[in-house]
């Protein structure tokens, strides 16, 4: 519903901030590192949203970049994390920091995020450490680096589908192989469904 809001700065605390849109005020849940970059009250200010609605609540949650966003909604996504703790985690780390620390399985520093046990922390490492993509789960060299813009477009389409990035890098190769390296996007998605 909500993409974004762009108004002004009426209160900011380190874990939320109103502001205001044509007189009316915007309550938004952030987490500390959009906090860091909001600029002065009564200056301008642009958030990415994400429109939280359950039966007895709704909530607005927002950040300074896509990045912030696109690790808050990996998290919310995994079961038993609501985006209060989506954004407790996130207020733990800048967003290189996270990626860093699941990539490397780092359970010990997710302990120390309020909130989070050690049950928690693991199935987090292993829920996101595919999704986000491991630096040895790289686009390879063999995979025409001319078309690397287009390989790559067609990797985030077939893991949007649920696909493991594995999975779709094995596809991918093969739909290469079939069609040739200057296929559009769309031809090898299909192709490469075909050898899901």
């Amino acid at each position: 519903m909500f993409a974004y809001i762009n108004g002004k700065i009426v209160k900011k605390e380190p874990t939320g901030v109103i502001i205001d849109v044509g007189g009316i005020g915007y309550q938004i849940h952030i987490p500390l590192s959009t906090y860091s970059v909001l600029p002065a009250l009564g200056q301008s200010a642009k958030l990415l949203i994400y429109y939280h609605v359950r039966e007895d609540i709704q909530a607005l949650y927002g950040f300074a970049s896509h990045e912030e966003k696109d690790l808050f909604m990996l998290l919310i996504n995994i079961s038993g994390i609501g985006p209060k703790m989506a954004i407790t985690i996130l207020s733990g780390a800048t967003p290189d920091q996270f990626r860093r620390r699941i990539l490397e399985g780092d359970v010990k520093a997710l302990t120390l995020i309020p909130g989070i046990g050690l049950k928690t922390a693991k199935r987090i490492i292993v829920e996101l450490s595919e999704k986000m993509g491991r630096t040895d789960e790289a686009l390879p060299d063999d995979l025409a680096p001319v078309a690397v813009a287009t390989h790559e477009e067609v990797l985030k389409a077939l893991t949007s589908l649920g696909y493991r990035r594995s999975e779709a890098l094995s596809a991918l190769r093969k739909a290469i192989q079939e069609l040739g390296e200057s296929a559009p996007v769309e031809k090898y998605i299909k192709t490469a469904l075909n050898h899901m």
